[in-house]
């Protein structure tokens, strides 16, 4: 498959805007050139039934989290997403992929909540992954309060986001979180060695590169031997089943491709309902690329059919329709 011509554009005005790759410089200089430049991509934001801002209470410090209210969404017993953001555990906040959030409430009908949980180096593992945690275990005790169907919580994220989500699913399943009804995992990244032959094949010149991953990877653990956790790598995991439903989305011409791929065939060969949807043609990030690349919110609209399909095949759900 041919690089797509969407993401080649992107490609394209990326080069000619310049820049330094984030790992010559500063983290401050990352971030602040990250927030320069994801509002050139994201789309227009469509609007919200309702979006609220709040403070809820976290392991170490509150933590603010951006509530959005689909329209068409029921005001109570609406099916709910916890989002978490991309960005290499390093950069990113609640409104570098307000897009996409806003896309799944509309398209789902549904509530989203996506916390601005700590960011690394500052806050290294497993800082993110417990600020997820609060964020989830908030939805779960103040469902009433939310409106949202307490059963019908899942869990999502893009990049370093969707791994902070299919480990939130992991520790859901060993009952350690409140149960997630299913998983939307886009481009995650599920193994921290990077060692994976995708990272050969597109290391350099597909926007995100081998070595700005290692940089990101290296600001997040603490040790070499986190790079082995499965709470890093849940590729490592030594079981899978059980997990929620996954919908796992992938990128082409993505370093992360071949990490996706063998956690997908993981959830697959040990009986986790899956649906695996490729785009060959795309770069890692196009979902956050709704000015330039149609393709974004096709991939949004079918992760929130997949989230649909799963519940219809539900036995919790099928029961209560019952």
């Amino acid at each position: 498959m041919m690089l797509d011509p969407d993401a080649l554009r992107v490609l394209e005005i990326s080069r000619a805007a310049g820049g330094e790759p984030f790992e010559t410089g500063s983290v401050a200089a990352a971030r602040a050139a990250y927030n320069a430049s994801f509002p050139t991509l994201q789309g227009e934001h469509e609007p919200v039934a309702t979006t609220l801002e709040q403070q809820i209470e976290g392991p170490n410090s509150p933590i603010a989290v951006r509530i959005h209210r689909g329209i068409g969404a029921l005001p109570n017993g609406a099916p709910a997403l916890l989002y978490l953001h991309g960005g290499g555990w390093v950069i990113g906040n609640l409104d570098s992929h307000d897009e996409i959030c806003r896309w799944l409430a509309n398209l789902g009908n549904a509530v989203i909540v996506c916390p601005d949980y700590r960011l690394a180096p500052e806050h290294k593992f497993p800082a993110g992954l417990e600020d997820g945690l609060a964020t989830l275990r908030f939805m779960a005790e103040n469902a009433a309060g939310l409106g949202i169907d307490k059963a019908r919580i899942g869990v999502a994220g893009d990049s370093a986001g969707g791994n902070l989500a299919a480990v939130l699913a992991l520790l859901a399943r060993d009952g350690l979180a409140p149960p997630v009804a299913a998983q939307i995992l886009i481009y995650p990244n599920t193994d921290a060695r990077q060692v994976a032959d995708s990272y050969r094949r597109f290391g350099d010149g597909f926007g995100l590169t081998a070595s700005t991953m290692a940089w990101f990877r290296d600001h997040y653990v603490r040790t070499p031997d986190d790079m082995l956790d499965w709470r890093v790598s849940p590729l490592l995991a030594p079981d899978l089943t059980g997990v929620a439903p996954a919908f796992v989305a992938l990128a082409g011409y993505d370093i992360l491709a071949d990490e996706g791929t063998a956690y997908a065939a993981r959830l697959q060969s040990e009986g986790v309902p899956l649906i695996l949807r490729q785009w060959p043609g795309q770069i890692h990030g196009f979902v956050s690329m709704g000015r330039h690349i149609p393709g974004a919110r096709q991939a949004v609209a079918e992760a929130v059919a997949a989230w649909r399909q799963f519940e219809r095949n539900s036995p919790t759900t099928n029961a209560q329709a019952d």
